[in-house]
């Protein structure tokens, strides 16, 4: 299910909540609202509004996290690519072959990461096989002195990482947030709401202040998870400094 339609769904759930409580307001006796009882409703509201607020700031942190912790994988990995298209271009022509199939696996790479072109079987299909005959043809490589044997040292190290990155992008699953926290979270919601709209005589303004922290408590729930999809959605992480990382050669 798409961040924007979980957003939604919830929003139209707290909305409905809002409307139950205002219409509770004008059945309820006035007793039932007043004195002791009003007392007891706020303080059960306080507690569920600090819950939530806890719940709300800790998925957030992490989903945040995991989001830069990502990006900076992909970072690492644009730095990788580069650095060993350097070091091949410093190896010297015999090193020309392995440029030519680095940059053909730029795409799969790509699609294997972000799964433009295939889905999820197809794409780990492509990351299982992905780099392995660049590292086996810099293993190949027979360095006719000891400046090209260094070269050919850290040409490996660097591919090894490189290949342990994409492994560690391509094996994150694709949605990290339970859907049990989202549902507790969105029934406190609509509890809160609920009591809101009940604790009031309606008005315009009352429903325009609740519509608006309504759509914002949705909001963060659409921000949460679309950090939680780095590779999908409107926030996902781009793939455009690792399409360029590597020039065409001549």
């Amino acid at each position: 299910m798409s961040p924007i339609l979980q957003a939604g769904i919830a929003f139209a759930l707290i909305v409905a909540s809002a409307a139950m409580g205002a219409f509770l307001r004008l059945k309820l006796p006035e007793h039932h609202l007043t004195g002791d009882s009003k007392d007891v409703i706020k303080l059960a509201v306080a507690l569920i509004a600090t819950m939530s607020a806890l719940v709300l700031a800790l998925l957030l942190a992490s989903t945040r996290t995991s989001f830069e912790r990502t990006s900076g994988y992909v970072s690492r990995m644009t730095a990788d690519i580069t650095e060993l298209d350097k070091l091949l271009g410093e190896y010297g022509p015999e090193a020309k072959p392995i440029r030519v199939a680095l940059r053909a696996d730029v795409g799969p790479l790509i699609a294997s990461i972000w799964q433009e072109d295939a889905g999820p079987q197809s794409a780990a299909a492509q990351g299982k096989g992905h780099g392995d005959s660049v590292l086996y043809m810099l293993r190949e490589l027979t360095p006719s002195n000891k400046v090209q044997a260094s070269i050919q040292t850290r040409a490996l190290q660097v591919s090894t990482d490189l290949n342990q990155t994409q492994l560690s992008l391509i094996s994150q699953p694709t949605d990290s947030i339970s859907n049990t926290f989202l549902i507790v979270l969105v029934i406190w919601l609509m509890f809160i709401f609920a009591v809101f709209s009940m604790s009031s005589p309606p008005n315009p303004t009352l429903f325009a202040v609740l519509f608006l922290c309504i759509l914002s408590a949705s909001a963060a729930i659409y921000l949460i998870q679309e950090l939680a999809l780095p590779f999908d959605g409107l926030m996902q992480i781009s793939n455009s400094g690792l399409r360029a990382a590597l020039k065409p050669l001549g």
